[in-house]
């Protein structure tokens, strides 16, 4: 059953690329999601000490049409991550929403495709994106396996591990491990949520485990500390019913390329459709992947280059062919 509880809805944008995502998210939102009743933020990071340049929105026609998106600007401040590790706005973001309001995060690189308020949330058992790779830990001869890696995680913040693992998969398979994609997650209170995944990233990456020491953090650091939140919260893999995020209510598309690859007919009619009114294109196309990628026909160059029903298996042969065709525009 669809929640009936209201919610809130948070991306993070910046100058660059992302507040051009962050624009045609909240399009496509307002198109698709007519039953949506909460308040949409687009948080944005402030200048200060950890970032060298200045992380606002700047192109003022981006803040015109979040206006008349009734799009809120929420502004956060870094105190923690900054431009060494920009996946960090995500956390500290969290900070800024009100608290005690149920939240779902979406990544910028996310389009909507279907009325968020039919999706059967359950706030008070937080989930996330199990549209993912095995990429993180990369296991290295002679080194700690899955097990004692995420065991060590799960040991250092008081967590049982055990409950945590899906016993349909074998032993070693990174499946068998709670892992998702942090391209979407939400939960009952975005300052709960919030507190305890700033306090499981700061602690991993300022002293993280021995069985660590093989291990890159960069640019996996959220995704490490992500499942542990969710369990510690009482959530899991099974929280949210398959087919709804990641499914026919919204796709993480990741790069434009990508998504004209391997996406279905029904998001290449999404992201046209949404992209098509001039208000919308006239923004949209300051950004010029999107310019080549929508209204130049790139797009539909690199869809013709693959078949939908026989992918290869790895994103990265997909991504390799995009370059080699000089169709791989970020």
């Amino acid at each position: 059953m669809p929640s009936d509880q209201p919610f809130n809805v948070i991306v993070v944008a910046q100058a660059g690329r992302l507040q051009y995502e962050a624009a045609l998210f909240a399009a496509s939102l307002r198109q698709y999601s007519p039953g949506f009743n909460g308040r949409l933020f687009v948080a944005e990071p402030q200048p200060g000490p950890l970032w060298p340049r200045d992380p606002r929105i700047n192109d003022e026609a981006v803040r015109q049409l979040f206006r008349r998106l009734d799009v809120e600007i929420l502004p956060f401040e870094s105190r923690h991550f900054g431009d060494s590790y920009p996946h960090g706005n995500k956390i500290e973001a969290l900070a800024a929403l009100p608290g005690r309001e149920p939240f779902v995060f979406f990544d910028t690189d996310t389009l909507i495709t279907g009325d968020l308020s039919e999706v059967p949330f359950d706030f008070g058992r937080p989930s996330a994106s199990l549209r993912r790779e095995g990429t993180w830990p990369q296991i290295e001869l002679y080194g700690p396996g899955y097990t004692q890696i995420w065991r060590s995680l799960y040991e250092k913040f008081g967590l049982d591990f055990e409950s945590s693992l899906d016993l349909r998969e074998p032993n070693e398979y990174w499946r068998r491990y709670l892992y998702f994609n942090a391209g979407f997650f939400y939960y009952e209170c975005p300052h709960v949520f919030g507190d305890r995944f700033l306090e499981y990233a700061l602690a991993i990456r300022d002293d993280p485990p021995r069985e660590l020491v093989c291990q890159s953090l960069w640019p996996w650091l959220d995704q490490v500390a992500l499942p542990l939140v969710i369990h510690a919260l009482g959530g899991g893999r099974d929280a949210l019913e398959p087919g709804w995020l990641d499914g026919s209510t919204s796709c993480h598309y990741r790069l434009l390329p990508l998504l004209y690859a391997r996406e279905p007919q029904s998001v290449i009619d999404a992201l046209e459709d949404v992209s098509a009114p001039n208000w919308i294109k006239k923004v949209l196309k300051a950004y010029e992947p999107m310019k080549r990628m929508i209204y130049q026909g790139r797009g539909q160059k690199a869809r013709a280059l693959f078949d939908r029903d026989n992918l290869p298996r790895r994103e990265q042969a997909i991504r390799n062919t995009l370059k080699r065709e000089n169709l791989w525009l970020r």
